[in-house]
């Protein structure tokens, strides 16, 4: 297939246009560069620098490169800084995501893949979360985000598309030591505790040690980046109709999937949590360092637990994590950060890279 990657320049983006590329597909991404990094796409994808406001930009893309399916990233992540700016996030998350349905609609392109999020549960009911559990969001991250979902179901019931919505937990790790995560300003806990053997932080801050968890610390569900990528490519496979592989109605019919199914909405996760003090503590045996850590009043709407069901995806589309141990996810960063202390800024082993 010839898929359009939205925000294919970003952190997951980019890792799943590298495995589309490895299945055999052809590659567009689509990126403004704002916070994706020209370096991360992968040499064989075609990259079109632009925005998702731009439909002239989209209808080209869509119509001239026959595109066949989208899988849609680009978007603001910052649940705080969209406390501050929820009108950013309605614009570049909301807005911007139906500007790219009506030129998926009026070039005929009828499958997306969706980037969605765990922040559309708020501060859940019960642990895990299941995919039917109500969605609550806490902040306007969630709220743009769970915006998109309602219009994707609209846009099913009405125009026929196809979607497959797939609500992350905490992505975390490298796919490669030259692929990584470097956001700006980084807020994912992970790279700040690895910024503080960089030299780059004097210590990580423990917001909250007073949780009714295990050490009093929050509980988080850590999900290797390549695993995300992983599931994407299950669910685009889905979207595509398994019937095209050439399964017979009975492999239709194991699979709980027929050419007229509707909407897949997955959580994505490890199914088991760490603790803060766990992530910091596994940081220390990764990189040999001592890591200060100071103890901080909690912050406001911080739940104890997230931990994600991802009985559903497992079920239905066969997806395992095959990277689930979080030594293993913060071995994996490490060796992004430590030749890449300044992200994609100046990495000196990547100089045959994109221009």
């Amino acid at each position: 297939m010839k898929v359009l990657v939205t925000g294919g320049a970003g952190y997951i983006g980019s890792v799943v246009a590298e495995e589309l590329l490895q299945a055999g597909h052809a590659v567009v991404v689509i990126d403004n560069l704002s916070r994706g990094h020209r370096q991360a796409v992968p040499l064989d994808a075609e990259l079109a620098v632009g925005d998702l406001a731009d439909r002239a930009l989209l209808d080209r893309l869509l119509r001239e490169r026959s595109i066949d399916a989208v899988i849609h990233f680009a978007a603001f992540i910052e649940a705080g800084e969209s406390m501050k700016a929820p009108e950013t996030f309605f614009r570049n998350n909301t807005a911007n995501a139906l500007t790219l349905l009506e030129a998926m609609l009026a070039s005929g392109v009828k499958r997306i893949v969706f980037s969605s999020t765990a922040a559309l549960y708020g501060d859940p009911e019960h642990t895990p979360i299941e995919e039917d559990d109500p969605l609550r969001p806490a902040n306007a991250y969630g709220e743009s985000k769970l915006l998109v979902e309602r219009m994707l179901a609209w846009f099913h019931r009405i125009h026929g598309l196809r979607y497959a919505s797939l609500r992350y937990f905490n992505a975390a790790g490298a796919s490669r030591p030259d692929r990584g995560e470097a956001h700006q300003p980084e807020t994912h806990l992970i790279p700040r505790i690895l910024a503080v053997v960089l030299g780059r932080a004097a210590q990580v801050n423990i917001f909250g040690t007073d949780y009714p968890t295990a050490d009093g610390t929050c509980v988080r569900d850590y999900i290797h980046v390549s695993d995300l990528a992983h599931a994407h490519l299950l669910a685009l496979d889905a979207l595509a109709g398994l019937r095209e592989k050439g399964l017979p109605e009975e492999g239709l019919r194991k699979k709980g999937l027929r050419e007229d199914s509707p909407p897949l909405i997955y959580n994505l996760g490890n199914g088991q949590g760490f603790s803060v003090r766990e992530v910091v503590e596994v940081a220390r045996q990764v990189t040999g360092h001592p890591i200060p850590a100071i103890e901080c009043p909690r912050r406001p709407g911080d739940p104890a637990v997230l931990i994600a069901s991802s009985q559903k995806i497992r079920r239905e589309l066969g997806w395992q994590p095959r990277f689930p141990e979080l030594k293993t996810i913060v071995e994996s960063a490490w060796e992004w950060h430590r030749t890449h202390a300044e992200g994609y800024a100046n990495p000196a082993t990547d100089a045959s890279r994109r221009k």
